[in-house]
């Protein structure tokens, strides 16, 4: 079991409002590839009550039911535990949620989307506590999906994050990876995420600088958002006493100058919602210019600059874009200890694109099997029902 408490400092289960008792809330996933969307659901979900438990299922029940997950359970553990909405992370939960499971603790209701969890054998994983009106539904954030980043990640394209209409290759990709064989497509297409500033304002803190913290800069592409981003930002956090981190993240094209293939897979505003999420970011600047400038530094009243121990890609002129804060002397590079990188979490996806592909197709067999059995439950008459799909 691991505690956060709330915000990255940690604390202890705070009372209800008016010393009410406190709502315990439950939500419990596979969390694989960890985004916004993900995000979005904790956040909605701690919302709805004063303490947030997330279960996350382990490596094990995840293939038995889903098929092989992108990152290893440890991995999941902690991109869940980074979230600034969750309290509490229950390492392996079970993959039905159960009464016996939301007592043990102590939760008054869970969480979930409002799309179909479905076990090896059809079953909905959340049958028993929507019977005992113990359970809640939140909205599924639209324009994101696993099944969506991988296919961006498998196709060599830039269709994700320019203006231009879908290729009729990724077309092509989509309609064999995601529709199953009654026509429903889950597939949510390139890029269809819609930036609004209401969101942006649901994600952000909204709190400036106070006196006697120590405003961190770190900038880069935070491309599809993962534990090595988490490894990093938290020792930037451990720097100082009071940290005020601040990430610039740039622009789509020059993440694509310098990493170059079909990078950054997410898109600018998808990226800025991802790292908005973490515990360890106070502030995101949206669009940042490559080089730390001098200007930059001033503007956010920065005292230290945080690079990690990935390779520095000189500016376009061919200057060192951090050359103004190692000039002042508050540059600083830091290791995270973690190897994973975008490339590699591309290779684990290549490696296994078979499995990935036939594990998406058995989850659409499933729902559209238990779509038909509801349907067909829903038309019969009262009497006759048995009340089990």
């Amino acid at each position: 079991m691991i505690r956060n408490g709330r915000g990255a400092a940690g604390g202890a289960e705070q009372p209800g409002l008016g010393g009410r008792r406190a709502v315990r809330v439950w939500c419990d996933g596979c969390y694989d590839m960890v985004h916004y969307g993900h995000s979005n659901q904790l956040r909605q979900a701690r919302a709805m009550g004063d303490y947030l438990i997330v279960g996350v299922h382990t490596d094990e029940e995840i293939a038995k039911h889903k098929g092989p997950p992108v990152f290893t359970q440890e991995e999941r553990y902690k991109m869940v535990q980074a979230i600034k909405w969750v309290d509490e992370v229950v390492p392996a939960a079970p993959y039905v949620t159960t009464l016996e499971t939301l007592d043990k603790y102590n939760c008054d209701f869970c969480v979930h989307g409002n799309d179909i969890t479905l076990t090896v054998d059809g079953r909905d994983t959340y049958e028993e506590v929507k019977q005992a009106g113990r359970y809640r539904e939140c909205k599924r954030t639209q324009g994101v999906s696993t099944t969506d980043l991988v296919g961006r990640m498998l196709l060599v394209t830039k269709a994700h994050h320019s203006s231009q209409e879908m290729s009729s290759e990724y077309r092509e990709y989509a309609d064999s990876f995601g529709k199953c064989p009654g026509g429903r497509n889950p597939w949510t297409g390139v890029s269809q995420f819609l930036q609004t500033s209401q969101k942006i304002i649901q994600f952000a803190s909204g709190k400036e600088p106070q006196p006697g913290e120590t405003v961190i800069y770190v900038a880069g592409a935070f491309d599809l958002f993962h534990i090595g981003h988490v490894d990093f930002l938290e020792k930037v956090h451990r720097l100082a006493e009071r940290p005020y981190i601040i990430a610039g993240l740039h622009f789509d094209q020059e993440v694509n100058h310098y990493k170059g293939k079909n990078y950054p897979i997410m898109n600018l505003h998808e990226r800025t919602l991802s790292v908005l999420a973490c515990r360890y970011v106070s502030e995101v600047v949206i669009g940042a210019p490559y080089a730390v400038t001098a200007e930059l530094l001033s503007h956010f009243k920065v005292d230290l600059v945080c690079h990690g121990k990935t390779e520095i890609i000189p500016d376009r002129d061919g200057s060192d874009p951090y050359q103004e804060p190692k000039r002042r002397g508050i540059f600083h590079q830091i290791d995270s200890g973690s190897n994973l990188t975008t490339d590699l979490i591309v290779q684990r996806i290549i490696t296994n694109r078979l499995e990935y592909e036939a594990r998406n197709q058995k989850k659409e067999a499933k729902e559209l099997a238990f779509l038909e059995a509801a349907r067909r439950q829903a038309a019969q008459p009262l009497g006759e029902r048995d009340g089990d799909f």
